[in-house]
């Protein structure tokens, strides 16, 4: 479990493809210790399992069913990605509720600026998942907990202030990009509930 408040990015450094999965190294100062492999990492968004730590060099195995429903399957040598350590007890929780399973991609179709603030709209690709937009919810996107300012039938906007640009890859979006998206896992919850 995660809360979206980015406070470390990393750098691909290594990206090994086999059929089905990938095995990626990320250069990050997110610190670990060994006795960490195991753990789960928010990676733009997608709760991997940390699998190998050497020096500053994280590194994950990412399967066929995250590639298919994330945009790590675009992965490059030195893209910046968003990482988050898992919450610890305790710890404040600033963003909201973020389980890393990536529901689906959403592609940036503009971009507005509005004095140091980002008003972005995304389309998201699977239509079956709009009817969980709603307007003042929380969304993520690539790991970074936002406010949805605006939902229609075919977007959906959201402001990211001058902080979380600087903290985060969002800062690198440009139009036609795909970003992850997990929507608020309590409007999945209680639609399932209701219907």
């Amino acid at each position: 479990m995660f809360n979206g408040i980015i406070y470390n990015t990393g750098k691909i450094k290594s990206i090994k493809k086999s059929k089905k999965s990938i095995n990626v190294g990320i250069s990050t100062t997110l610190k670990f210790k060994t006795r960490d492999l195991g753990e789960s990492v928010c990676c733009n968004g997608v709760c991997l399992t940390l699998v190998k730590k050497k020096n500053n060099m994280l590194y994950f195995y990412i399967s066929n069913e995250t590639l298919k429903r994330s945009n790590l399957k675009l992965l490059k040598i030195n893209q910046t990605i968003n990482l988050e350590k898992s919450l610890s007890y305790g710890k404040k929780i600033s963003g909201h509720f973020i389980q890393g399973h990536v529901d689906t991609t959403a592609i940036v179709k503009k971009i507005f600026f509005l004095d140091k603030t980002w008003l972005v709209r995304f389309k998201i690709l699977d239509k079956n998942l709009c009817k969980f937009l709603i307007e003042k919810a929380s969304i993520s996107i690539n790991g970074v907990s936002l406010t949805l300012s605006k939902v229609s039938n075919n977007f959906f906007e959201v402001n990211i202030i001058p902080h979380t640009l600087k903290l985060t890859n969002l800062m690198n979006l440009k139009i036609d990009n795909l970003v992850n998206v997990e929507l608020d896992i309590f409007s999945k919850y209680m639609y399932k509930y209701f219907n």
